[in-house]
């Protein structure tokens, strides 16, 4: 079944051309140039990912962000003007799994929206390595199922993006261990991690520890060992 791609855009040349290059590629896609077309989408369709504009008029696309996060976990892609850095942080923090700066090539758009499905399935599929070698991990409270893509502490479930689980799995499996920022930017993004900076992986750890709970100051879950990386203790 082809994947089935939101894309929001007020720019109708920019949409346009998202949606040709993603057609060609045989996605579904549902395009508009509004946001309160998206959101009648959104509680209509069942969708697989999202292209955010970060600047449209009334409701913005991080207010669109935020309100997927209230029900879905699939990826979100944000699309940023001017590579506007306090943008890049707002989306990340309110659940994007990736940016883009504007202008961007189509080509590396798709890029994105491929890696960022894969990873997606990979962690939401019963025939995924994953699931097959690492089913279940439990440390400290923490309970990750890759097969089912959920996520508790101390039973507690955590809404987490396909991102956020991904991190925090790597976290896991090398309990006891300190991982670095090129590290994880290397496990999560592939080859594109070069154009991704250490305060991509900052933002998702705060986000993290926002939903598990945890402080900053004296975190109990996820440490930060400075200028090397993080570690979960197990």
């Amino acid at each position: 079944m082809a994947d089935r791609i939101l894309v929001v855009d007020d720019e109708p040349e920019i949409a346009d051309l998202v949606e040709l290059y993603l057609r060609n590629e045989n996605f579904i896609v549902y395009k508009f140039y509004s946001a309160s077309e998206a959101l009648a989408c959104i509680n209509r369709e069942r969708l697989d990912l999202a292209i955010l504009d970060v600047m449209l008029p009334g409701i913005s696309g991080l207010q669109i962000c935020s309100k997927i996060r209230e029900r879905y976990n699939y990826p979100v892609i944000m699309l940023t003007a001017k590579n506007e850095e306090i943008d890049k942080i707002t989306g990340l923090t309110l659940g994007a799994d990736d940016y883009i700066t504007k202008p961007f090539l189509p080509l590396e758009l798709l890029a994105r929206v491929k890696a960022q499905l894969r990873r997606y399935k990979r962690y939401n599929s019963v025939d995924s390595e994953a699931a097959e070698t690492d089913e279940v991990i439990v440390v400290s409270g923490l309970v990750l199922n890759s097969r089912t893509h959920e996520c508790t502490l101390n039973e507690r479930p955590l809404a987490l993006t396909p991102t956020e689980f991904s991190l925090l799995r790597i976290l896991c499996k090398q309990r006891g261990n300190v991982v670095s920022s090129e590290e994880l930017l290397h496990q999560l993004w592939g080859e594109e991690y070069y154009s991704k900076s250490n305060n991509t992986v900052t933002v998702h750890i705060r986000h993290l520890r926002e939903k598990m709970g945890d402080s900053f100051e004296n975190p109990k879950y996820i440490k930060t060992v400075w200028g090397v990386g993080y570690k979960i203790e197990g």
